[in-house]
């Protein structure tokens, strides 16, 4: 079974940054498209970034297009989102999974912007 912790959140004013960090254990990992979600307050889950399994195709909602950057490194098991020009509306709790959320969802890690 694959455990997938998200950790970086935290409370930035608008316009400002945070990187978001996703370990993921399992050998599967690497062969595996990833994907970054978030859930706002009242909010169905909606899938915000993802990453081929070898990192050299990413995409984007077009929400976040030139503000978000997902990444990935398969040597330490990981996904990062780094997040800049952040907007009160990107408010939610970010999950990472598979590109179509096929793992047991992590706890997630909770940002919050103010404006």
């Amino acid at each position: 079974q694959v455990r997938l912790v998200e950790s970086g959140g935290g409370l930035v004013q608008a316009g400002g940054s945070l990187r978001l960090s996703c370990a993921a254990s399992g050998s599967l990992f690497r062969i595996i498209t990833m994907a970054w979600y978030r859930q706002g307050p009242g909010k169905q889950r909606e899938l915000v970034a993802g990453i081929t399994s070898g990192g050299t195709t990413t995409n984007y909602v077009d929400s976040v297009k030139g503000r978000f950057t997902i990444s990935r490194d398969n040597a330490k098991n990981m996904v990062y989102l780094q997040m800049n020009s952040l907007k009160p509306e990107d408010t939610a709790v970010y999950y990472c999974n598979t590109n179509r959320g096929s793992w047991s969802w992590g706890q997630g890690t909770q940002v919050t912007v103010s404006s």
